[in-house]
């Protein structure tokens, strides 16, 4: 936190404030795709195919993709969109959101990314949930 007061200040002293957040405004710009839809709401019938079709008229559909369960292989009820250009993406959120989709009125929304790192699994980071390290509880115990 020092650090950036520090860099603050140094960057105002030199008048260099503006050009600095211009450049982070466009690095921001550039890293935030608006390509990418997340559909909800989506029938367990929708395959990958029948969802690319259904998005293929707002422009190029790069990848379109259902969401299945690991275990089951059961579609999860939501999936993505990939468009070439924002803008068709942009279409496609505008036209879409709320309309029906074999039988399911979907959800369409931008995709967000999700965090890079490991993921954590429940409250405790997968170490036993709520009962403390090895999930069981007093009554279970050796000890």
């Amino acid at each position: 936190m020092a650090f950036s007061s520090k860099l603050g200040s140094l960057l105002r002293q030199n008048g260099q404030t503006p050009m600095i957040f211009s450049m982070l405004n466009s690095l921001r710009c550039m890293s935030t795709s608006t390509k990418k839809l997340f559909i909800g709401g989506l029938s367990y019938g929708t395959d990958d195919q029948s969802l690319r079709e259904a998005f293929s008229g707002f422009g190029d559909v790069t990848e379109a993709r259902v969401i299945a369960d690991r275990d089951t292989g059961r579609s999860r009820g939501f999936g993505f969109v990939n468009f070439a250009d924002d803008e068709s993406a942009s279409n496609a959120l505008s036209a879409m959101d709320g309309q029906e989709l074999q039988g399911r009125n979907i959800r369409v929304s931008y995709a967000n990314e999700r965090p890079s790192g490991p993921r954590s699994f429940g409250n405790n980071g997968g170490f036993g949930g709520s009962r403390g390290f090895g999930g069981g509880s007093r009554e279970d115990s050796s000890f």
